[in-house]
């Protein structure tokens, strides 16, 4: 068996053990577990876990509020349900086919996680991203420590970063209708795959105009060139195709924007430290200047590695996150945390990172176990999300 195929594999099972190990102080029924006290009720604190129960809401529903009104009884208004894409629903009503709804929210995303870390190998291997892959996919699957809170619950992210790791896979390989149509799955999963499409077109629009100072191309061929690209429009054109979705499902073209208090965006930068807006009222939020130091690093050193493509998607992602007015700013980050762990690889592969590393493991864990514990919705009554 080759070398790559051992860690791929390894790569999954360590994917797989350690969702375990985090559901295993819920599954095995404890009232308390490493100094941690666990509610009653076992899986069902994990399937709480926001924003499970709207998914699963969603993927009963399709967003008719009607339905929604007469089956559940979370404490939301029936306009907020457009806030989260159908993408990753359509995965669970998929699974569903086959397990209780719940469990099939949890297994897609377990799915989407070993899918994501085998490609995130693969791209680091194909492209001589790293000297150490292996490691690098390791550590990928527990940092952001936010990430492996996410990747055990009901969350779209790991599906939303496999399709955006897929997408930029084959655009590097020119294979662009393959990368439009991983994008245009990343952007029925999450609103930011935008970003992805825009990270594209600047891209696109500097290397042409580099290859056109310096070969002297002409015009026809500079249209040919955009031409082979055009599959790439398959992503803005699924954010289309997911408000005409919300149109017929709500009468609501707009449905996305009207759906509350959603959209943090804000015209000035940094507002994440202001205490007085809402998501946020409180003052301990240093970690954050961490998030956004580490975060600019990564960047610049993609940019210094002649890694424009992934570069690019990681300022734009980032330079949209610093205009974010929310506490959870890690996970807003989440998507370019692949690039930025591709641009911080000189350091994540020295010894004294390792070190660092096996120690602040179990502190992982226990952020992680405590986050599920501490994130739940009040669901009252589980009947009718199974």
């Amino acid at each position: 068996m080759k070398r790559s195929t051992k860690e791929l594999l390894l790569l999954i099972l360590v994917t797989v053990f350690s969702t375990l190990l985090l559901w295993w102080p819920f599954f095995g029924g404890f009232s308390r577990f490493l100094g941690f006290e666990i509610p009653p009720g076992g899986m069902k604190t994990v399937f709480a876990n926001y924003d499970g129960p709207n998914y699963l809401i969603i993927a009963k529903t399709w967003y008719q509020k009607e339905l929604i009104g007469r089956l559940f009884s979370l404490p939301l208004p029936l306009e907020y349900y457009p806030a989260h894409f159908p993408g990753y629903p359509a995965l669970i009503r998929l699974g569903s086919l086959f397990l209780a709804p719940p469990w099939a929210m949890l297994i897609a995303n377990l799915f989407s996680s070993m899918a994501a870390v085998f490609v995130f190998y693969r791209l680091i291997t194909d492209f001589n991203l790293s000297q150490k892959p292996f490691w690098l996919s390791f550590v990928f699957l527990f940092l952001p420590a936010r990430l492996f809170a996410v990747r055990s619950v009901g969350a779209p992210e790991s599906f939303f970063v496999f399709a955006i790791l897929t997408s930029i896979y084959f655009f590097r390989k020119q294979r662009y209708w393959l990368a439009g149509g991983f994008g245009a799955l990343a952007q029925a999963t999450k609103s930011p795959a935008i970003l992805l499409f825009a990270a594209y077109g600047l891209y696109y629009l500097i290397r042409e105009r580099i290859d056109l100072e310096q070969s002297g191309k002409s015009v026809q061929s500079k249209i040919n060139s955009l031409c082979k690209t055009l599959p790439l429009f398959l992503i803005p054109l699924t954010l289309m195709a997911v408000f005409f979705f919300y149109q017929n499902q709500t009468g609501n073209f707009w449905a996305y924007f009207h759906s509350g208090d959603n959209f943090h965006l804000t015209p000035f930068p940094f507002q994440s430290f202001n205490a007085s807006r809402s998501w946020l009222g409180q003052i301990w939020i240093e970690d954050m200047v961490w998030l956004y130091l580490i975060g600019a690093i990564g960047i610049l050193l993609l940019f210094k590695k002649k890694q424009v493509v992934m570069g690019f998607f990681a300022l734009i992602f980032y330079l949209a996150t610093v205009f974010v007015a929310h506490r959870d700013i890690s996970r807003y980050l989440l998507p370019a945390w692949p690039f930025l762990l591709i641009g911080l690889e000189p350091l994540i592969i020295k010894r004294e990172f390792r070190i660092a590393f096996w120690f602040i493991l179990p502190a992982i864990y226990f952020f992680s176990l405590n986050f599920i514990l501490g994130n739940t919705a009040p669901v009252a009554d589980w009947t009718p999300y199974f």
